[in-house]
């Protein structure tokens, strides 16, 4: 008696070489539907699913392998006698290998417009019934539902005449991995359409483990998400370097959220998901080398990112210098070749391109998660937004919206001290703002900038304690969102110390 296959697919790549594979080796097809005028056009014989149960496709063609016949052929045990005879007793024929994808719900409610009844006829049924028998089954069947399994399906049946244990182990896990995340996103859209709470279900494939978490002590893993994402460390290239680190990932992550905000050629040092010194240029080599300037004590030891292609200038420039990672959209040859003497160097390649999507964000507390969309608003700062008698002029403006784009990536407390589009002091995570505002003015201070500057809080001023603190370090301008019942304090300090103040009307804190 022959093998049996049973093929029934929405998605048909590589379907049809496989299943001439299957013929050339001397198995019977059985097919459904659209599977089977595929595979008939393609010159290869099947059995209809009509003529294995002995009844039509009904219901449009909602009903056609739900029967005894094909699942008695799946479901039952070659080494269990009475399975055996109650097949020959039915005049059922036993199927070896199920090759079965379901009809593609996710794609159908992605699509713009897409109606409810369009996306009910999307929901497979008799697909995940064969699909979970056959896994059921793995000891005796074959279930693939990846048709990057089909090669090394062959393979085995060519070299050995049928699959291995392992393989077929292998193929149920994945198999009910298929179901369980098809069942999931029928479940969260049906959810919506009535109404009822949500579930958050989340679908990620391990990445890597990780040697340790944020201390030797902690365990810790590195899952991907299902589909590849701009900015994403998850889906980068490592060229070279060492094997990322728990913390590694978290401060390049926030590097990319801050490459993410500008499009004119950009540099940002990070140290501890805090910038340490960042710039904007007319060239990347201008920007890399301002963004080094602004804090060459910092940035030992961190990490680098750039949004345009690292050039040897650049790299010739890092290379003295003590870091954990470079992030960039691409390197040229000359630039690879320099960093390649930094053994150690962990040299990321990650697309940069901007599709405008929204960007959720995960994080978990005990027992819970929290879920957010990830803050990638950017506001275009206008002289409209002055509060105060004086008024910004162009070149206090444009610090100000760059240091309004940078302290967003601060930890609050924030405050960002910038001039001439690089920054000159960061402030982070302090319990009061003063005493952030403090430690980036004093920065400033000891890198020689005491006029001309630029302030950026990512939370509203309460009192007039910081715009009196600012004014003696020599700030001209005050980037902040208001919204205080305190407002008319700030301002009318910022009057008297005669600084300009500017309100976004947004807040960006980073907790």
């Amino acid at each position: 008696m022959k093998n049996r296959a049973l093929v029934s697919v929405s998605d048909k790549s590589g379907l049809v070489p496989f299943v001439k594979g299957l013929v050339d080796l001397g198995w019977e097809i059985i097919a459904t539907g659209g599977t089977q005028k595929l595979l008939e056009s393609e010159g290869v014989k099947t059995i209809g699913i009509s003529e294995v149960t002995g009844f039509p496709e009904i219901c449009d063609g909602r009903v056609k392998t739900l029967h005894p016949k094909v699942h008695g052929g799946i479901l039952a045990r070659r080494d269990v006698p009475a399975h055996m005879q109650t097949l020959k007793e039915n005049g059922i024929e036993t199927i070896e290998l199920v090759c079965v994808n379901l009809y593609p719900f996710r794609q159908t409610i992605a699509k713009e417009g897409v109606s409810m009844e369009d996306a009910i006829e999307n929901i497979d049924i008799g697909g995940p019934s064969m699909v979970r028998s056959a896994a059921k089954n793995w000891k005796d069947v074959t279930i693939i539902c990846d048709p990057a399994d089909y090669d090394r399906v062959l393979d085995e049946l060519r070299t050995n005449g049928k699959t291995s244990d392992q393989t077929r182990l292998q193929l149920s896990a994945k198999a009910y991995t298929h179901t369980a995340e098809y069942d999931s996103c029928i479940a969260t859209y049906m959810r919506a359409q009535a109404g009822l709470n949500e579930k958050l279900f989340l679908e990620y494939d391990l990445k890597q483990s990780l040697r340790y978490g944020e201390n030797p002590h902690q365990s810790a893993k590195f899952y991907a998400a299902m589909q590849p994402a701009p900015f994403s460390l998850a889906f980068a290239e490592q060229i070279q370097g060492k094997e990322l680190s728990y913390n590694n990932i978290q401060d390049a992550n926030a590097a990319l959220n801050v490459l993410r905000d500008f499009e004119e050629p950009f540099c940002v040092a990070l140290k501890h998901m805090n910038p340490c010194g960042a710039a904007v240029g007319a060239t990347i080599e201008e920007a890399w080398q301002a963004a080094y300037e602004a804090d060459k004590v910092s940035i030992y030891g961190g990490i680098v990112g750039v949004n345009r292609t690292l050039t040897a200038e650049v790299a010739l420039g890092m290379k003295p210098i003590f870091l954990e990672i470079v992030i960039a959209p691409d390197y040229t040859p000359e630039a690879l070749e320099i960093l390649a003497a930094k053994k150690n160097l962990r040299v990321m390649k990650v697309d940069m391109t901007r599709d405008g999507a929204s960007v959720p964000q995960y994080i978990s507390v005990n027992g819970g998660l929290l879920s957010q969309q990830l803050d990638t608003q950017v506001e275009q700062l206008t002289a409209e937004m002055c509060v105060t008698k004086v008024k910004p002029t162009a070149a206090q403006l444009a610090d100000a919206e760059f240091g309004w784009k940078i302290v967003k990536h601060v930890k609050s407390n924030a405050i960002a001290v910038v001039r001439d589009n690089h920054t000159i002091g960061i402030g982070a995570g302090q319990t009061n703002r003063v005493g952030s505002a403090d430690i980036a003015l004093n920065e400033a201070k000891n890198a020689g900038f005491t006029d001309g500057l630029v302030l950026a809080s990512d939370g509203f001023l309460p009192f007039g304690d910081t715009v009196e603190l600012a004014a003696r370090y020599g700030v001209t301008t005050i980037v902040q969102p208001g919204g205080s019942i305190r407002d008319d304090e700030s301002i009318d300090k910022a009057d008297e110390m005669g600084i300009c103040m500017l309100f976004t009307g947004v807040r960006h804190f980073k907790h």
